[in-house]
C-alpha cells in the first residue's frame, strides 16, 4: 500500500516538476504583451494623439475649412466681378467686297484692344443675403460637428486607455490566482503524501493549476489586443502601454450636468445649426422668384499700334449697361426646388428635436452608470477584503484537515472573482463617466 501510494506521489510530483518548470518561467518574466509593449502613453498624450490622426476628426476640420471657404464666396457674392482682356488680330491682304462682289487687295495690318470690365448684381431677390445666412449656419454646424467628434475621439480614447489599463490589471489577477494553485496543489501533495489527502485531491489541484495557466495566457492576450488597440487609436503600428494614473477622479455634480448639457452639448449645437442653415436655404428657393436686376461697365482701347510702343492714337469703347432678368414660368422647377428646401428644413427640424430628446434619455442612462459604478467601487474593495479573509480561513483548515478541498476551490474562485470585479468596477466608472463627457463637451 505504501509502494502504490509512493508511486502516485512520484508520478505527481513529476508532472508538477514539470508544469512548475513552465510556471516559475512565467512568473520571473513579465507578460509579453506587456513586455513588448515599448511605447508607454498618459491619458492626455493618447487623447492628443488620437485627435490628430482619427479619420472622423480630420474630416470634422476639413469641413470647417470647406465652409469658411463657402462663407467667403457668399460675401464676395456682393462685391463686383472684374474681367480684365486683351486681343491682338492679324488679317490676310485680300478681302471680300460685299458691295461690288469682287476680291480687293488692302494693306495688312494688326490690330490691338484691350479692355477692363465689371458687373454686379444690384437686386437677386435677397439670394445673396439668404446665402450670407445659410453658409453662416452652416460653419456654425462645422464648428459644432467639430467639436461633437473631438468630445467622441475622446471618449473612444479614453475607453480603450482605460481596457488596456484593466487588462493589464487583470493580468497580475491572474498572476495572482496562478500562484494561489501552485501554493493549494503544493499543499495537496504534502498533504498526500503524509497521507491525510486522496489522490482525487492531488488531481484536482493539478488541474485547477492548468486552468490557472490557462487564465494567465488568456490574460495576456487580451492585454495584448488592447494594446494593439490603443495603438491603433493613437496612430502607431505597435502595442501601446498605457500609463495609469493613480487619482480616482470623484462623482460628478448630476444636477448641474442636466441643466447643462442640453445647451452646451456639441450633437445639440450641431442639429440647431443644421436647422438653422435648412430654414437658409428656403429663402434661397424662395429669391427664384424675383427678378434680378444687373449692371456692367466695360471700357476698352483699339489701336494698330503695339501698346508697349505707343497708345496715342487708340480709340476709346467704353460701354454701361442695365439689364434685368424675370423668370416667369420654368416647367415648375421653382415649385419643385421650394418644396424640397421646405421638406428638407422640417425633416432637419424634426431630427434636431429628436437630438435633444435623445441627449437627454443618453445623459440619464450614462449618470445612471456613473453612479452604479461608484457605488460598485466600494461594494467590490469590501468583497475583496471578505473573500481574502475567507480564502485564509479556509487554506488553514484545509491545512488542518479540517476542510475539504472543494471548499478551498470555491474560496479561491471567490477571491479571483471579487478581485476581476473590483477592476472592472473600478474602470466601468472612468468608461461611464468619460461618455458623460462626450454628452457635455468637456471635462467633468
Amino acid at each position: 500500500m505504501m509502494a502504490a501510494r509512493r508511486a502516485v506521489f512520484g508520478g505527481i510530483v513529476s508532472a508538477l516538476a514539470a508544469t512548475g518548470g513552465t510556471l516559475a518561467a512565467q512568473q520571473k518574466a513579465p507578460p509579453a504583451p506587456v513586455q513588448s509593449a515599448q511605447l508607454q502613453v498618459s491619458l492626455q498624450e493618447a487623447v492628443r494623439r488620437a485627435l490628430d490622426v482619427q479619420p472622423a476628426v480630420v474630416g470634422a476640420r476639413g469641413d470647417q475649412r470647406n465652409a469658411g471657404a463657402s462663407q467667403r464666396a457668399a460675401a464676395g457674392a456682393f462685391l463686383p466681378t472684374l474681367t480684365l482682356g486683351g486681343s491682338s488680330n492679324k488679317a490676310s491682304a485680300n478681302r471680300y467686297n460685299s458691295a461690288t462682289g469682287q476680291i480687293v487687295t488692302v494693306p495688312s495690318n494688326t490690330s490691338y484692344f484691350g479692355s477692363v470690365g465689371a458687373s454686379i448684381d444690384l437686386f437677386d431677390g435677397f439670394r445673396r443675403f439668404a446665402n450670407a445666412s445659410a453658409t453662416s449656419a452652416t460653419a456654425d454646424a462645422a464648428d459644432a460637428e467639430f467639436m461633437n467628434q473631438r468630445a467622441q475621439v475622446t471618449a473612444t480614447t479614453q475607453q480603450l486607455f482605460f481596457t488596456a489599463l484593466a487588462q493589464e490589471e487583470l493580468v497580475r489577477v491572474a498572476e495572482a490566482q496562478l500562484q494561489r494553485a501552485k501554493e493549494e496543489l503544493q499543499i495537496a501533495l504534502n498533504k498526500f503524501q503524509a497521507g491525510a489527502a486522496t489522490r482525487s485531491d492531488t488531481l484536482t489541484a493539478t488541474v485547477d493549476l492548468g486552468n490557472g495557466q490557462l487564465a494567465l495566457l488568456q490574460a495576456n492576450a487580451n492585454l495584448a489586443t488592447a494594446q494593439a488597440n490603443l495603438g491603433r487609436q493613437i496612430g502607431v503600428d505597435q502595442l501601446v502601454r498605457a500609463v495609469p494614473d493613480t487619482a480616482l477622479p470623484s462623482l460628478p455634480d448630476t444636477m448641474r450636468l442636466r441643466a447643462e448639457v442640453l445647451d452646451s452639448s456639441p450633437q445639440v449645437q450641431q442639429a440647431a445649426a443644421q436647422v438653422r442653415a435648412a430654414r437658409s436655404l428656403v429663402t434661397v428657393a424662395r429669391s427664384q422668384y424675383w427678378p434680378t436686376l444687373s449692371a456692367s461697365y466695360s471700357n476698352g482701347y483699339t489701336g494698330l499700334n503695339a501698346p508697349w510702343s505707343t497708345t496715342d492714337s487708340y480709340v476709346n469703347n467704353w460701354s454701361l449697361r442695365f439689364s434685368l432678368s424675370w423668370t416667369l414660368f420654368n416647367g415648375f422647377t421653382r415649385e419643385a426646388n421650394q418644396v424640397s428646401a421646405a421638406v428638407t428644413r422640417d425633416v432637419t427640424e424634426a431630427q434636431a428635436a429628436d437630438t435633444r430628446r435623445g441627449v437627454n434619455a443618453q445623459l440619464t442612462q450614462q449618470l445612471a452608470a456613473v453612479t452604479t459604478a461608484y457605488a460598485q467601487i466600494g461594494i467590490s474593495g469590501a468583497n475583496v477584503a471578505a473573500a481574502t479573509e475567507a480564502l485564509r480561513v479556509t487554506q488553514e483548515r484545509y491545512r488542518l484537515g479540517a476542510g475539504t478541498l472543494l471548499d478551498l476551490l470555491t474560496a479561491q474562485a471567490n477571491m479571483t472573482q471579487a478581485q476581476v470585479s473590483q477592476v472592472q468596477a473600478r474602470y466601468n466608472y472612468l468608461i461611464a463617466r468619460a461618455q458623460v463627457e462626450a454628452l457635455v463637451g468637456h471635462a467633468l
